[in-house]
């Protein structure tokens, strides 16, 4: 019975791999909408806002317990500082200097940092299938990154990678940390914790809030990064990370950039080239790696 509960969870946690991959992708080329017009600081104070309010809304309906032990709160402002805002901002001021689908692409590096520090960290088997899983992930990555890498590395390459690193940490982080909590309090407190120090950041930084004027399509970009990015995708994703390794699950999200990738053609007009077609079909490939398993 206990194998059979165990099993269902993990299934339930690979579906949910598939849900967070699709909605995380569609972000991508949404939030570089909201990006054209509004400043990195302000668009993820705004989208992060949005998040928490999503999350805590979420948890009072489902009326999960968001209460965190005292001992745990250092542990949630270091996890939602490498997980929220990390990401947050490289994966936003890359933007500025690099392509969505790059961009995209490059910040999930995360599962070969998440695989290195969890068998460091937290003792992980690196498995056959982890091992193809990663090969191809650092094949495919290789082929993206080569052709932008041949002049010089332009900063949004540094900085998406950056993305995926703090990712990493922050995932390996929370494994680490084993907070005796409820997982939707634990995505909740983490995004307050990073709306509020991007909070005081945007004065020093960006003088004031520039959320207007803006136009629709541009603030439409940060209540849907808020919404689903911030909101909905972290529930997601911090579920996940409960009940499957830390190596299964930044492996098994790799499609979110493939998904981001397709999602910016459609709606920014951006073209992959031949490359990219082959990186994306080696990251394909690895996620599948995870996603199928042993069988």
């Amino acid at each position: 019975m206990a194998l059979n509960a165990a099993s269902d969870q993990a299934n339930k946690a690979k579906l949910m791999l598939v849900l967070l991959s699709l909605g995380w992708g569609v972000t991508w080329p949404i939030m570089k909408m909201a990006l054209v017009e509004i400043p990195p600081l302000s668009m993820r104070m705004g989208s992060a806002g949005v998040g928490a309010a999503v999350v805590c809304t979420i948890a009072a309906l489902r009326h999960r317990n968001l209460r965190i032990p005292r001992a745990a709160w250092i542990h949630i402002v270091a996890a939602g500082v490498l997980n929220i805002i990390g990401f947050s901002l490289f994966s936003a001021f890359a933007q500025l200097s690099a392509s969505t689908s790059r961009v995209a692409i490059l910040a999930y590096t995360m599962p070969i940092w998440s695989c290195l520090l969890a068998r460091f960290v937290l003792g992980e088997r690196l498995t056959v299938n982890r091992q193809i899983a990663l090969a191809l992930c650092a094949g495919g990555l290789a082929v993206l990154i080569y052709p932008l890498a041949e002049h010089g590395i332009p900063g949004g390459i540094l900085l998406a990678t950056g993305a995926g690193l703090s990712w990493a940490a922050g995932t390996i982080y929370l494994k680490w940390a084993r907070i005796e909590a409820d997982p939707i309090g634990v995505a909740a407190w983490q995004i307050v914790a990073g709306f509020i120090i991007i909070s005081l950041c945007v004065p020093v930084f960006e003088g004031s809030v520039h959320l207007w004027p803006a136009s629709a399509r541009a603030l439409f970009g940060v209540v849907f990064t808020g919404i689903v990015g911030s909101g909905v995708a972290y529930i997601l994703w911090f579920e996940i990370i409960r009940v499957l390794p830390a190596m299964t699950a930044s492996l098994g999200v790799l499609s979110a950039p493939v998904i981001g990738v397709l999602s910016s053609m459609l709606i920014l007009g951006e073209r992959p080239t031949a490359a990219d077609f082959v990186g994306f079909a080696l990251i394909f490939a690895a996620s599948a790696c995870v996603l199928i398993g042993r069988r």
